[in-house]
């Protein structure tokens, strides 16, 4: 059965000591008692709210309380915290830092070696466009892997089919560039045309562009 220290919300006296008001104490017998009369005084108080911390300073403390107090409105007795060893504290306290430290280390190495995939699948992206567009600028061909391929976009070369370079993903990942960047489409979208016929419109210039882009410049 766990110890319960409380929290008073009125000014309470030990009645042992006569000390107070007291900030914390223990019911004996229906009359408070100060921590240093019940043999709590030496315990410290870790406030609820880290988890880990709470479950390892308790698992490591011989002796140990829980701290409550009433609460009007709900009509009931609320968790504060914990009376517990100060050397468990400390001990506690050390290992969640170690645990913290590991984790940034993950942290780390996990962004690491996400940013070498990234490099790499730009890379086979870019690959994969100059192969299906070998008249594409090879700094635009880079432009648009980058740009489609970026974590967390959504975009056409995070999907599976862009996984995977198939060749309908890679197509459409260059055309959307090209509707971008080498037609009017941006403007006609904040003229209020809608998307569906801003499209309609660029289709031509846009095909254009793509055409020109599947052979090698000087190719017969």
């Amino acid at each position: 059965m766990n110890l319960v220290v409380v929290e008073p919300v009125k000014r309470r006296h030990c009645a042992d000591c006569r000390q107070g008001p007291l900030p914390l104490h223990i019911l004996e017998y229906n009359a408070p008692r100060c921590l240093d009369c019940a043999d709590l005084g030496h315990l410290v108080l870790l406030p609820r709210g880290d988890a880990a911390l709470t479950r390892r300073a308790r698992e490591g403390s011989s002796l140990w309380a829980v701290v409550v107090r009433h609460n009007k409105r709900r009509k009931r007795y609320e968790r504060q915290g914990l009376l517990v060893e100060e050397a468990a504290l400390a001990r506690a306290e050390s290992a969640c830092l170690a645990d913290a430290e590991a984790r940034s280390r993950r942290r780390d190495r996990d962004a690491a070696r996400r940013a070498a995939e990234d490099v790499t699948f730009t890379a086979s992206f870019t690959a994969a466009v100059l192969a299906l567009f070998p008249g594409c600028p090879p700094g635009r061909a880079h432009a648009v892997a980058a740009h489609t391929s970026q974590r967390g976009s959504g975009r056409v070369g995070r999907s599976a089919a862009g996984r995977a370079l198939d060749e309908a993903a890679v197509t459409a990942a260059v055309r959307a560039s090209v509707r971008h960047a080498d037609t009017p489409y941006d403007a006609l979208l904040m003229a209020g045309i809608p998307r569906h016929e801003a499209r309609a419109r660029v289709s031509a210039a846009t095909e254009e562009v793509l055409t020109g882009w599947r052979t090698l410049p000087g190719a017969s």
